[in-house]
């Protein structure tokens, strides 16, 4: 396949074309990355046990899970199985069990020699760790305390949690007055009794006030630390497990939506599952860390081209033999990893002014390609426009086309289109919903009454927002004297007559008391409000598609009063890239980015100059990198030979 990619650029390169062959590019993945970290949705609770745990162990295997609690006067390490390996809801308790409370009032964390014959319980109260033996491998109802303990109050006054090296010969202690890591070196692997103090620390005082425990891998180059933020934080190590060699990678993870404060952090053996516990919560909470890779095979062609929907790491496979040269070019697109996020949205410092059509300009909508926007006019008619870039607002023109619906009200306030741009829905002031017919989809000219409509009763006056699910089976209707959003059914799709209220409704009144549109996510389990109190947009989040009744505040909104203090229009496009705004009181359109774009690694075999790798492009423009290597892929020289095309 060819690629015939004609680049605008926009600092200065003159345009190329490529039209070389596409090489193959391979997705893979690997684990441990925190950027690309999520919830699973996946959690064990353990307060049948105890309301309180901290640490925690997970075996080599994934089958063995062991807890311990930190209850007042009954510390106790208690033993689980998991049927199927990592997975915490296969989770059973075994009812074996060890008190510890005679060693240690304040366990915070728990490791595991390798063969299973002996578990170190570290806490606050020992200001240690303490070694036990287990007559039987695995299981802690065997355990028995060594009488061997390393105490840490040399080197720091508190020292609460920590970990060993794999192999026994390394263990670690976390201080949480100086807000730094030890590192103790064991003479005889896994004997306490013969550990010495190493003279080496790794302040972790930049990312962590309040540290608790950290976690190695399997060969000890990396760590992670958790404590009282409720974030994960990962450090590089140069040489796995000395702590001389550690550098903060830059990459953390937030969990404080599953628990405000984590005091335990653990990986299964290749990185791609990751499980926290903390203080506040009754549960282990997992997650996934996988990195999307994309590996380009020099083998097959040296153009390559990649529009990433996840984050990614690029990889290169299959140069040349050493002392030949092998190049390739990679035509990086700007891809979104996410939409619809209201949390990261920006301004894209794009408008249209409609002010010659409307200088009251209320709700409006695009057609499915983007190439169209329709805008109501507050008491007055529907205008439709055309764009000449879909979802640009700024390249948008008027058609010269208008549709009055006065004849039906006498105060049109809320805009929407359904059915793939067939049917238009237009609701009054007092609340009424009206329906009209293209014969043309999405185009005006072709509009007429259905002599369909319907009357919500639940609202009084002020109905400012209608929106439907992709079915039209369901409508929404928004009332600013309720506050509130109202849910109806239709017994025959898209017919608004045969409306009837599902007694669900959705008060936003705790966030703003005039709200002014609505509209839905691509799968309705987030709704968004327009506010015209306080001029922002706020998200909820649906735990059953399109049923508002199983709506909450999600805590993210987003203020659109630096463009204008008076909007009252809202819609999403370009699959909830796109955030648009219509104000009054500028009688102009905004346009703002609601994607969250991917981010781009790459391995250390790319040498880039100045030692720094090009930021990721912006959505929808695309980078042009290079590589070459003459050592068979040892090194590569990587150069961003374009910036932003589009």
């Amino acid at each position: 396949m060819a690629n015939n990619k004609d680049f605008k650029v926009k600092n200065g390169i003159q345009p190329t074309v490529y039209h070389e062959g596409l090489g193959t590019v391979t997705s893979g993945s690997v684990g441990y990355s925190l950027s690309s970290a999520s919830y699973d949705s996946v959690s064990y609770s353990f307060v049948s046990q105890s309301s309180f745990m901290n640490g925690f162990f997970l075996d080599s295997t994934g089958t063995r899970l062991y807890l311990a609690s930190r209850d007042s006067g009954t510390e106790t390490v208690y033993q689980y199985s998991l049927s199927t390996a990592y997975d915490l809801t296969t989770v059973s308790y075994t009812a074996n069990s060890v008190d510890v409370s005679s060693v240690e009032s304040f366990p915070r964390a728990l490791y595991f020699k390798d063969d299973g014959t002996k578990m170190y319980v570290f806490g606050s109260d020992g200001d240690g760790v303490s070694q036990y033996s287990l007559t039987t491998a695995w299981d802690v109802s065997t355990a028995s305390y060594d009488s061997v303990s390393l105490v840490g109050t040399s080197q720091d006054s508190d020292p609460i949690g920590g970990t060993f090296s794999s192999d026994g010969t390394k263990v670690y202690l976390v201080g949480n007055t100086n807000d730094s890591v030890y590192q103790y070196s064991l003479s005889t692997a896994w004997d306490l009794s013969t550990a010495s103090y190493d003279s080496i620390s790794l302040s972790v005082s930049s990312q962590e006030a309040t540290p608790f425990t950290i976690h190695f891998n399997s060969s000890g180059s990396r760590m992670y630390l958790v404590g009282s933020s409720g974030v994960v934080y990962k450090y590089n190590l140069s040489t796995g497990y000395n702590l001389s060699t550690a550098t903060y990678a830059s990459e953390s993870f937030n969990i404080t939506s599953q628990e405000s404060s984590a005091t335990n952090v653990w990986f299964n053996a290749d990185e791609t599952k990751m499980y926290i516990i903390g203080e506040t919560g009754d549960a282990i909470y997992q997650y996934s860390t996988v990195l999307t890779t994309n590996t380009l095979d020099l083998s097959t062609g040296s153009v390559f081209e990649i529009t990433p929907t996840s984050d990614i790491q690029i990889n290169l496979s299959n140069p040349a033999d050493s002392g030949t040269v092998s190049q390739a070019t990679l035509l990086l697109d700007g891809g979104a990893v996410s939409s619809y996020d209201l949390a990261n949205a920006a301004y894209d410092s794009v408008s249209f002014s409609v002010v010659s059509q409307s200088t009251d300009p209320v709700s409006f909508v695009f057609n499915n390609a983007g190439t169209k926007f329709f805008l109501l006019q507050i008491n007055g008619s529907v205008y439709q426009y055309s764009l000449s870039t879909a979802w640009d607002v700024s390249t948008a023109s008027y058609d010269s086309v208008s549709f009055d619906p006065t004849t039906q009200m006498t105060n049109p306030y809320a805009l929407e289109f359904a059915n793939a741009g067939s049917k238009m829905y237009i609701q009054d002031y007092y609340g009424p919903v009206y329906e009209y017919t293209l014969s043309t989809a999405y185009d005006l000219s072709t509009a007429s009454y259905s002599s369909n409509s319907y009357d919500p009763t639940e609202i009084s006056t002020q109905g400012y927002g209608v929106t439907f699910n992709p079915d039209g089976t369901k409508f929404y209707a928004l009332s600013a004297t309720e506050d509130a959003v109202f849910q109806y059914t239709l017994s025959t799709a898209y017919n608004i007559s045969t409306a009837s209220y599902d007694s669900k409704s959705l008060s936003v009144a705790s966030q703003d008391t005039i709200p002014y549109e609505i509209r839905f996510n691509d799968d309705g389990t987030s709704l968004f409000v327009l506010g015209l109190a306080n001029d922002t947009v706020y998200q909820y989040n649906l735990t059953t598609a399109y049923d508002i009744s199983t709506a909450s505040y999600a805590s993210i909104s987003f203020s659109v009063t630096s463009q204008d203090d008076d909007p009252r229009g809202m819609t999403f496009g370009n699959n909830g890239t796109k955030l648009y705004i219509s104000g009054r009181t500028t009688d102009t359109i905004y346009q703002y980015s609601t994607a969250t774009p991917a981010t781009i690694t790459y391995p250390s075999t790319l040498e880039w100059p100045s030692g720094t790798a090009p930021t990721s492009p912006a959505i929808g423009e695309t980078d042009v990198l290079t590589f070459s290597t003459t050592d068979g892929g040892t090194t590569y020289q990587a150069v961003q030979a374009i910036d932003g095309a589009s």
